[in-house]
């Protein structure tokens, strides 16, 4: 009797684990369709001239920062670089205040003055998509020291490229962050090119999880067209750094599809390059068929899509009809008073 109670207590318990795997990877794969519909949204909006100055797009990138965010919790900050839609949107940024923000209208994030590569939401913990390359790693590092100043357990999300990655200020923070024990996880969204350049040719190093290894910061390299690997790495570096061990660095391997931006036509690698990982390691598809294996039907995952897709074009219409800001807009937000 008492075996019997024991193995139908497994079994229940091994029934509620895979709902909870079912449901966490069912959330995980809206979010990156989410992400992928509003960039491609996005890419139209700037073909049709809405859009202006710079656009990086971050469309098969969207298993790293859907990875990353399901092993934090509330509190924790994120910061990134120039290509950030996807990170707003994964943080649960308003697909309307980003996508008004692109088109520079008072309802975006930054009330328009931002555009793509710059807005912020306090409300979020998202401390911005920053323009120059390696300044946010710096600016990452110092919101993990004033979690440290605080005694609080809160990590902080610092996220630059594979070009980024042999900048001075990066080794700088790196070396204060091991010094101080800071929690702060670095990641390395290595999409494999700069602008125009691979990373074969930009760096010395063939493994960059262990450009921290001289300051004793442990790497681990990531699959990041997979968001249950990502999140599984994302856990062991959320865990390190929340037990006061310092930080950590992951070398996320992933691909974007588009050009570094929106003006680059990618001439530096071949279209059979990019359809090879689209058809065979497409982040959102893998995900598919890993909830198809666990019993969901194509009618759930058509839902999913036209909500996607209604979201996506209430989105597109409120960065449309939003106003654009007042002239008074030009003189706020431009100088603190201590």
């Amino acid at each position: 009797m008492a075996q019997a109670a024991e193995a139908k207590k497994r079994g229940k318990a091994k029934d509620t684990a895979a709902a909870t795997g079912r449901e966490d990877l069912l959330r995980a794969y809206r979010t990156m369709l989410l992400i992928r519909r509003f960039e491609e949204k996005a890419g139209q909006l700037y073909g049709m001239g809405l859009i202006g100055g710079f656009c990086h797009l971050y469309i098969g990138q969207e298993a790293v920062v859907v990875g990353m965010q399901m092993a934090i919790g509330e509190g924790d900050e994120v910061i990134t670089s120039y290509r950030d839609h996807g990170h707003m949107l994964a943080c649960g940024m308003d697909p309307k205040g980003v996508m008004a923000e692109l088109t520079g209208r008072s309802g975006g994030y930054s009330r328009g003055k931002g555009g793509s590569m710059h807005m912020f939401s306090k409300e979020k913990n998202f401390f911005g998509g920053h323009g120059i390359v390696g300044a946010q790693v710096s600016l990452g590092t110092g919101l993990a020291f004033s979690n440290w100043y605080r005694g609080n357990d809160r990590v902080s999300l610092t996220y630059f490229g594979e070009g980024a990655s042999n900048q001075g200020q990066v080794f700088e923070s790196f070396n204060i962050a091991a010094l101080m024990k800071l929690p702060c996880i670095y990641i390395i969204e290595n999409n494999k090119y700069g602008m125009g350049t691979s990373v074969e040719r930009a760096s010395a190093s063939r493994d960059l999880s262990k450009n921290a290894s001289p300051w004793g910061i442990p790497g681990m390299q990531v699959d990041g067209m997979d968001v249950l690997a990502v999140r599984e790495a994302a856990e062991q570096a959320v865990a390190h750094c929340r037990a006061g061990k310092g930080p950590y660095l992951l070398e996320v391997k992933t691909y974007r599809y588009r050009g570094h931006s929106m003006s680059d036509p990618g001439k530096y690698r071949t279209r059979e390059e990019v359809q090879k990982m689209r058809s065979e390691r497409d982040c959102i598809e893998a995900a598919r068929h890993k909830l198809e294996g666990l019993g969901m039907e194509e009618a759930e995952f058509k839902q999913i899509d036209d909500e996607v897709k209604r979201v996506v074009q209430e989105a597109a219409d409120f960065a449309q009809t939003s106003p654009e800001p007042d002239a008074k807009e030009l003189w706020t937000d431009i100088l603190v008073e201590g």
